[in-house]
């Protein structure tokens, strides 16, 4: 019997993901297995994206629906069962008709060919070859139509036109492609971590070529990577290769490329559904946005690079509105971390008062993100050429401090990475001097889904001195820690999501929280002081 519609339209989803995506989705679905563990089986079987799998699973389950796991265990998905209509049966003996006719001419036509080609030289395949067709050349290259971002539903680097006042000049195109194929000479090549350096599978799609600040520039795509070649106008100088990964990018991680750096800053080349571009100095979060200039092409002026000195004085980030073509009243920021693609800056509030917890990141252009990240910022720095693609600000905890010292919040900082794994920082939000102290850092870990959708339990712990001189440990959890323990040289539990006790600054301690579930929940980080 075959399926039916909920089948069909069932084993049309599972046929547009893939295969960790659908091996996690059945092992959630059938199994019952809990993301952890489907996530350590799919690590342990080589899979290189636990993470985006289970992504991949998520979105699964929000077009199967409820009935997914009944659907799976029918008939129709039964991996012992072999399903044939009579049509089929007819339609094989034909192909296996066909298949002996095309097997006889393919014979032939080999012979003939070999008696043709004896006493002639054997032909080699084209320069930069990898599978005997030969590099894609210049007029290969795909270009997309300019208005096409407006009439599509993937609003990625592919919906992207070509621009820039050299898209016709072929010898430029055909050094772009023949140098990705095969970089030489003095040429700096660049690579941002996890990016692979191969040449171009198929023909590549031409974003931007053209002359900026004294370089020729070409941005190209393939699907998977940007890659930037660039040469200078004049006899001085090499040329420069830059390669990073840009799979899965959205209509933000793809808004905005880096088309050139110089002493005045990085020129941007913006996405066709970019309505406005300003600038901000995430330093001061009062001040209001500037607009910066956008040239027909769409390249822009250039934006002065944050100071990379210890005093970290200045900021200064990309404020982007998308075309209400493509979504209403969408601003967000980006900001320059060395790498091709701009880094997205997200949010996540603490929950209101009586008000649902927030589930998703949101854009960092309100009062209460810019307050945050102005506490942040200077952090960002230690990410610079790691391969980031968004850094998500998530407020999980607020407390009291003791002796009346202020409201505090405790802060984790995600910066997750375009090959999956991300890092996390997590800092205590005091009563500051200015609005833009940096706060104080109490946990790291690398390498870790903590404060992702994937990690949301957490609970950090800090020493931190009262003015009057004493010491004491605070610690705090997000919304599902029902109580906080501490052993060690000093002992104390408290209910709740928050805990200050005295201890001196030196005291070893240990500190675990307790879910609501009754799980226990070590702290993000080293465990123990």
């Amino acid at each position: 019997r075959a399926g039916g519609a909920e089948e069909i339209a069932l084993g049309q989803a599972l046929a547009g993901t893939t295969a960790a995506g659908r091996a996690a989705f059945v092992l959630r679905r059938v199994d019952g297995l809990a993301d952890a563990v489907v996530e350590a089986l799919l690590r342990a079987a080589g899979v290189p994206d636990p993470e985006g799998a289970l992504r991949s699973a998520n979105r699964l389950d929000e077009s199967a629906g409820a009935a997914a796991r009944a659907l799976l265990t029918s008939r129709e998905f039964d991996a012992c069962s072999v399903q044939t209509r009579p049509t089929d049966l007819l339609r094989r003996r034909r192909r296996v008709r066909f298949l002996w006719a095309a097997l006889t001419a393919a014979v032939l036509t080999g012979l003939v060919l070999a008696v043709a080609g004896q006493g002639s030289a054997p032909s080699r395949p084209a320069p930069g070859s990898r599978t005997g067709v030969g590099l894609p050349g210049h007029d290969d290259l795909v270009r997309t139509a300019g208005d096409l971002w407006a009439d599509t539903s993937r609003v990625d680097l592919t919906a992207w036109p070509a621009r820039g006042g050299r898209v016709n000049d072929r010898s430029l195109l055909a050094r772009a492609l023949s140098t990705w194929d095969r970089p030489a000479g003095a040429l700096r090549v660049t690579t941002t971590p996890g990016t692979p350096t191969d040449p171009p599978p198929h023909s590549p799609q031409l974003l931007y070529a053209g002359n900026v600040d004294g370089d020729a520039v070409v941005l190209l795509y393939d699907g998977r990577r940007v890659v930037r070649y660039s040469e200078p106008l004049g006899a001085q100088g090499h040329g420069a290769l830059a390669l990073a990964r840009a799979d899965d990018a959205d209509v933000t991680t793809a808004a905005a490329l880096v088309v050139h750096r110089g002493a005045r800053g990085a020129r941007y080349l913006l996405a066709p559904w970019i309505a406005e571009a300003r600038s901000r100095d995430l330093l001061r979060p009062d001040s209001p946005a500037r607009p910066v200039g956008v040239a027909g092409d769409g390249v822009t002026v250039p934006v002065p690079a944050p100071t990379r000195k210890a005093a970290c004085d200045s900021r200064p980030v990309l404020q982007l509105r998308s075309s209400a073509r493509i979504v209403e009243k969408h601003a967000f920021l980006l900001t320059d971390l060395g790498e091709l693609s701009p880094v997205h800056l997200t949010y996540t509030p603490l929950p209101g008062h009586g008000s649902p917890p927030a589930r998703q990141p949101r854009e960092a252009t309100d009062g209460p993100a810019l307050l945050a990240w102005a506490h942040l910022a200077c952090g960002l720095e230690e990410l610079r050429g790691t391969g980031v693609r968004a850094v998500n600000a998530w407020d999980f905890a607020e407390q009291e401090l003791p002796e009346r010292s202020g409201h505090a919040v405790w802060t984790c900082a995600r910066a997750s990475t375009w090959r999956g794994p991300g890092d996390v920082e997590l800092v205590l939000r005091a009563p500051a001097s200015s609005a833009s102290a940096p706060a104080e850092v109490v946990g790291r870990a690398r390498s870790t889904a903590a404060c992702s959708r994937f990690g949301q339990h957490v609970v950090a712990d800090v020493h931190w001195r009262a003015r009057s001189g004493h010491w004491y440990l605070l610690a705090a959890g997000s919304r599902a820690v029902t109580r906080i323990d501490v052993t060690g040289e000093v002992t104390a539990r408290q209910r709740g999501r928050t805990l200050a006790v005295r201890a001196p600054r030196d005291s070893r301690v240990r500190v675990s929280a307790r879910l609501g579930n009754g799980t226990s929940l070590d702290p993000v980080g080293d465990p123990g002081r």
